[in-house]
């Protein structure tokens, strides 16, 4: 028996939450590691608020880079 459409669009919308959950996740674990570099106080330090600014955003690049790439295929 085949899952109707409501079900199946339910299902499409909890993957995509899956994913960009997995892909903060991963975000946030990688840019912490490279950019936190000494215990973190109640505030990030301007290098550290930079570092992990830019790193965020080339993470978010290449996966609009690579999403664009699986499509292309």
């Amino acid at each position: 028996m085949d899952a109707s459409p409501e079900l199946q669009q339910f299902l499409e919308q909890e993957k995509h939450k899956m994913m960009m959950s997995e892909m903060v996740t991963k975000l946030t674990n990688v840019c912490w590691d490279k950019c936190i570099t000494s215990t973190p106080g109640s505030k990030f330090s301007s290098g550290e608020s930079t570092c992990l600014t830019n790193c965020a955003q080339r993470y978010l690049d290449m996966s609009v880079i690579i999403a664009k790439r699986f499509e292309m295929q």
